[in-house]
Protein backbone atom coordinates (compact mmCIF):
# COMPACT_ATOMS: atom_id res chain seq x y z
CA UNK A 1 0.00 0.00 0.00
CA UNK A 2 2.88 2.47 -0.35
CA UNK A 3 3.94 2.59 3.33
CA UNK A 4 7.42 1.91 4.03
CA UNK A 5 8.22 2.00 8.09
CA UNK A 6 11.48 0.08 7.53
CA UNK A 7 14.39 1.68 9.28
CA UNK A 8 18.26 1.84 9.16
CA UNK A 9 18.54 0.08 12.30
CA UNK A 10 22.01 1.03 13.22
CA UNK A 11 22.25 4.39 12.15
CA UNK A 12 18.99 5.18 14.25
CA UNK A 13 20.77 3.33 17.25
CA UNK A 14 24.08 5.91 16.93
CA UNK A 15 21.53 8.50 16.36
CA UNK A 16 19.86 8.27 19.74
CA UNK A 17 22.98 7.52 22.10
CA UNK A 18 24.68 10.51 20.80
CA UNK A 19 21.36 12.46 21.60
CA UNK A 20 21.09 10.98 25.24
CA UNK A 21 24.95 11.58 25.55
CA UNK A 22 24.96 15.00 24.20
CA UNK A 23 21.44 16.43 26.21
CA UNK A 24 23.20 14.65 29.41
CA UNK A 25 26.77 16.45 29.21
CA UNK A 26 24.83 19.67 28.58
CA UNK A 27 23.07 19.31 31.62
CA UNK A 28 26.00 18.39 33.85
CA UNK A 29 23.80 15.33 34.79
CA UNK A 30 24.68 12.33 36.33
CA UNK A 31 22.97 10.13 34.12
CA UNK A 32 19.30 9.56 33.73
CA UNK A 33 16.73 7.10 35.56
CA UNK A 34 13.68 5.32 33.53
CA UNK A 35 10.62 3.15 34.26
CA UNK A 36 11.37 -0.51 33.09
CA UNK A 37 8.41 -2.18 32.53
CA UNK A 38 9.36 -5.20 30.63
CA UNK A 39 8.15 -4.00 27.82
CA UNK A 40 9.38 -3.01 24.04
CA UNK A 41 9.47 0.56 24.70
CA UNK A 42 11.15 0.61 28.29
CA UNK A 43 13.75 -2.24 27.19
CA UNK A 44 14.46 -0.39 24.18
CA UNK A 45 15.57 2.50 25.99
CA UNK A 46 17.39 1.54 28.66
CA UNK A 47 19.65 -0.86 25.52
CA UNK A 48 20.18 2.95 24.10
CA UNK A 49 21.35 4.52 27.50
CA UNK A 50 23.43 1.95 28.78
CA UNK A 51 25.20 2.32 25.03
CA UNK A 52 25.27 5.47 25.58
CA UNK A 53 26.04 6.49 29.12
CA UNK A 54 27.49 3.37 30.32
CA UNK A 55 25.72 1.16 32.51
CA UNK A 56 26.93 2.57 35.72
CA UNK A 57 25.10 5.76 34.92
CA UNK A 58 21.58 4.50 34.11
CA UNK A 59 19.13 3.46 36.67
CA UNK A 60 16.15 1.93 35.64
CA UNK A 61 13.20 1.35 38.48
CA UNK A 62 9.91 -1.32 37.97
CA UNK A 63 7.23 0.27 40.01
CA UNK A 64 4.58 -2.21 39.79
CA UNK A 65 1.40 -1.90 41.46
CA UNK A 66 -0.70 -4.64 43.08
CA UNK A 67 -2.59 -6.01 39.77
CA UNK A 68 0.72 -6.08 37.64
CA UNK A 69 1.46 -9.13 36.00
CA UNK A 70 4.29 -11.13 36.99
CA UNK A 71 5.29 -11.03 33.29
CA UNK A 72 6.08 -7.44 33.26
CA UNK A 73 8.67 -7.97 36.40
CA UNK A 74 10.17 -10.68 34.90
CA UNK A 75 11.19 -9.19 31.54
CA UNK A 76 12.21 -5.67 33.36
CA UNK A 77 14.78 -8.19 35.70
CA UNK A 78 15.72 -10.12 32.10
CA UNK A 79 16.98 -6.72 30.44
CA UNK A 80 18.65 -5.22 33.77
CA UNK A 81 20.25 -8.17 34.06
CA UNK A 82 21.46 -8.37 29.88
CA UNK A 83 22.87 -4.65 30.69
CA UNK A 84 24.38 -5.06 33.97
CA UNK A 85 22.44 -2.28 35.61
CA UNK A 86 20.96 -2.18 38.70
CA UNK A 87 17.36 -2.20 39.13
CA UNK A 88 15.50 -0.91 41.76
CA UNK A 89 12.24 -2.00 42.35
CA UNK A 90 9.14 0.28 44.28
CA UNK A 91 5.19 -0.79 44.68
CA UNK A 92 3.42 2.29 44.17
CA UNK A 93 0.19 0.06 45.52
CA UNK A 94 0.18 1.93 49.14
CA UNK A 95 0.23 5.33 47.82
CA UNK A 96 -2.28 4.93 44.75
CA UNK A 97 -4.89 2.77 47.22
CA UNK A 98 -4.52 5.12 49.97
CA UNK A 99 -6.10 8.06 47.32
CA UNK A 100 -8.91 6.14 46.31
CA UNK A 101 -9.68 5.23 49.63
CA UNK A 102 -10.31 8.35 50.61
CA UNK A 103 -12.30 9.92 47.17
CA UNK A 104 -13.90 6.42 46.12
CA UNK A 105 -13.45 3.08 44.10
CA UNK A 106 -12.03 4.80 40.39
CA UNK A 107 -12.81 3.69 36.93
CA UNK A 108 -10.27 1.55 34.77
CA UNK A 109 -8.93 4.53 33.34
CA UNK A 110 -9.06 6.82 36.50
CA UNK A 111 -7.07 3.88 38.27
CA UNK A 112 -4.62 3.87 35.30
CA UNK A 113 -4.16 7.34 34.60
CA UNK A 114 -3.54 7.52 38.31
CA UNK A 115 -0.93 5.10 38.67
CA UNK A 116 1.17 6.15 35.58
CA UNK A 117 1.63 9.62 37.22
CA UNK A 118 2.68 8.04 40.48
CA UNK A 119 5.08 6.14 38.55
CA UNK A 120 6.46 9.45 37.03
CA UNK A 121 6.56 11.28 40.11
CA UNK A 122 8.87 8.37 42.05
CA UNK A 123 10.77 8.98 38.47
CA UNK A 124 12.01 12.49 38.83
CA UNK A 125 12.13 12.55 42.42
CA UNK A 126 14.74 9.59 41.90
CA UNK A 127 16.44 11.70 39.04
CA UNK A 128 16.40 15.07 41.76
CA UNK A 129 18.55 12.63 44.54
CA UNK A 130 20.74 11.57 41.62
CA UNK A 131 21.68 14.33 39.49
CA UNK A 132 19.99 12.62 36.79
CA UNK A 133 17.72 13.02 33.84
CA UNK A 134 14.39 11.49 33.48
CA UNK A 135 14.34 9.18 29.73
CA UNK A 136 10.99 8.76 28.86
CA UNK A 137 10.16 5.57 26.62
CA UNK A 138 7.16 6.88 25.18
CA UNK A 139 7.17 6.41 20.51
CA UNK A 140 5.41 8.53 17.98
CA UNK A 141 2.53 6.25 17.55
CA UNK A 142 1.52 6.99 21.12
CA UNK A 143 1.73 10.39 20.98
CA UNK A 144 0.14 10.90 18.19
CA UNK A 145 -2.66 8.97 19.13
CA UNK A 146 -2.86 10.31 22.21
CA UNK A 147 -2.68 6.97 23.81
CA UNK A 148 -0.30 8.51 26.76
CA UNK A 149 -1.10 9.87 30.46
CA UNK A 150 -0.17 13.39 29.90
CA UNK A 151 2.28 14.40 33.15
CA UNK A 152 2.33 10.32 33.52
CA UNK A 153 4.35 8.34 30.67
CA UNK A 154 4.26 11.26 28.86
CA UNK A 155 6.14 13.05 31.77
CA UNK A 156 10.06 13.22 30.62
CA UNK A 157 13.20 15.33 30.14
CA UNK A 158 14.30 13.58 27.11
CA UNK A 159 12.06 11.32 24.79
CA UNK A 160 14.75 8.83 22.60
CA UNK A 161 12.20 7.10 20.93
CA UNK A 162 9.75 10.38 20.22
CA UNK A 163 10.24 10.06 16.27
CA UNK A 164 9.87 6.26 16.27
CA UNK A 165 6.83 4.65 15.20
CA UNK A 166 6.13 1.53 17.45
CA UNK A 167 6.53 -0.79 14.47
CA UNK A 168 10.03 1.32 13.79
CA UNK A 169 10.78 0.56 17.32
CA UNK A 170 10.50 -3.22 17.38
CA UNK A 171 12.94 -3.26 14.40
CA UNK A 172 15.43 -1.23 16.16
CA UNK A 173 14.66 -3.61 19.21
CA UNK A 174 15.70 -6.64 17.12
CA UNK A 175 19.11 -4.83 16.10
CA UNK A 176 19.70 -4.09 19.36
CA UNK A 177 19.65 -7.51 20.90
CA UNK A 178 16.68 -6.87 23.21
CA UNK A 179 15.33 -10.36 24.25
CA UNK A 180 12.84 -11.75 21.78
CA UNK A 181 10.68 -13.15 24.08
CA UNK A 182 10.15 -9.00 25.23
CA UNK A 183 9.92 -7.95 21.00
CA UNK A 184 7.38 -10.48 20.76
CA UNK A 185 5.01 -9.43 23.43
CA UNK A 186 1.82 -8.13 23.01
CA UNK A 187 2.06 -4.25 23.75
CA UNK A 188 0.44 -3.40 27.51
CA UNK A 189 0.73 -0.47 29.71
CA UNK A 190 -0.18 -3.04 32.25
CA UNK A 191 -2.46 -1.05 34.05
CA UNK A 192 -5.05 -3.45 34.61
CA UNK A 193 -5.45 -7.55 34.46
CA UNK A 194 -5.94 -8.41 30.56
CA UNK A 195 -5.16 -4.69 29.38
CA UNK A 196 -3.53 -4.54 25.74
CA UNK A 197 -2.70 -1.31 23.83
CA UNK A 198 -4.48 -2.75 20.88
CA UNK A 199 -7.49 -4.03 22.74
CA UNK A 200 -7.62 -0.37 23.42
CA UNK A 201 -7.06 1.40 20.50
CA UNK A 202 -9.13 -1.04 18.84
CA UNK A 203 -6.43 -1.83 15.67
CA UNK A 204 -2.98 -3.02 15.49
CA UNK A 205 0.13 -0.69 16.14
CA UNK A 206 1.36 -1.82 12.18
CA UNK A 207 -2.42 -0.74 10.39
CA UNK A 208 -2.32 2.31 12.47
CA UNK A 209 1.41 3.42 11.69
CA UNK A 210 0.49 2.27 8.04
CA UNK A 211 -2.08 5.35 8.59
CA UNK A 212 -0.65 7.70 10.62
CA UNK A 213 2.23 8.13 8.31
CA UNK A 214 -0.59 8.80 5.45
CA UNK A 215 -2.57 10.78 7.02
CA UNK A 216 -0.05 12.78 9.08
CA UNK A 217 3.31 12.87 8.04
CA UNK A 218 2.14 13.14 3.86
CA UNK A 219 -1.12 14.81 5.14
CA UNK A 220 -3.16 13.06 2.50
CA UNK A 221 -7.07 13.15 1.99
CA UNK A 222 -9.26 10.46 3.34
CA UNK A 223 -10.53 9.56 -0.14
CA UNK A 224 -7.12 9.05 -1.28
CA UNK A 225 -6.40 7.34 1.63
CA UNK A 226 -9.34 4.54 1.10
CA UNK A 227 -8.23 4.39 -2.59
CA UNK A 228 -5.00 2.75 -1.31
CA UNK A 229 -7.12 0.01 0.37
CA UNK A 230 -7.72 0.60 4.25
CA UNK A 231 -11.10 0.85 5.50
CA UNK A 232 -13.38 3.51 6.20
CA UNK A 233 -13.77 2.55 9.54
CA UNK A 234 -9.83 1.59 10.18
CA UNK A 235 -9.43 5.38 9.21
CA UNK A 236 -11.80 6.92 10.77
CA UNK A 237 -11.05 5.50 14.21
CA UNK A 238 -7.32 6.72 13.37
CA UNK A 239 -8.43 9.89 12.85
CA UNK A 240 -10.88 10.21 15.84
CA UNK A 241 -7.86 9.17 18.03
CA UNK A 242 -5.51 11.35 16.59
CA UNK A 243 -7.85 14.60 16.94
CA UNK A 244 -9.10 13.89 20.55
CA UNK A 245 -5.34 13.67 21.68
CA UNK A 246 -4.71 16.76 19.87
CA UNK A 247 -3.75 18.82 23.52
CA UNK A 248 -1.99 16.31 24.72
CA UNK A 249 0.69 17.34 22.04
CA UNK A 250 0.59 21.27 22.84
CA UNK A 251 1.48 23.56 25.88
CA UNK A 252 -1.10 24.30 27.91
CA UNK A 253 -2.89 27.37 26.55
CA UNK A 254 -3.27 30.92 27.63
CA UNK A 255 -4.97 34.32 27.20
CA UNK A 256 -3.31 36.20 24.82
CA UNK A 257 -2.51 38.93 26.66
CA UNK A 258 -0.51 42.69 25.77
CA UNK A 259 2.71 42.46 26.77
CA UNK A 260 4.32 44.89 28.67
CA UNK A 261 6.93 46.94 26.96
Amino acid sequence: MGVDLSIEAEQAAEEIRQFIARAVARADAAGAVLGLSGGLDSATVAYLAAGALGPGRVWPFLLPYRASSPESGAGARLVAEALGVPLTVLDVSPQVDAYFACVGHPTPIRLGNKIARERMSILYDQAKAKGALVLGTGNRSERLLGYTTVWGDMACDLAPLGHLYKTEVRRLAAALGVPRAIIEKPPTADLWPGQTDEGELGITYQRADELLVLLVDRRMRERDVLALGYGQEEVRLVRRWVRRGAHKRRLPPCPRGARRR
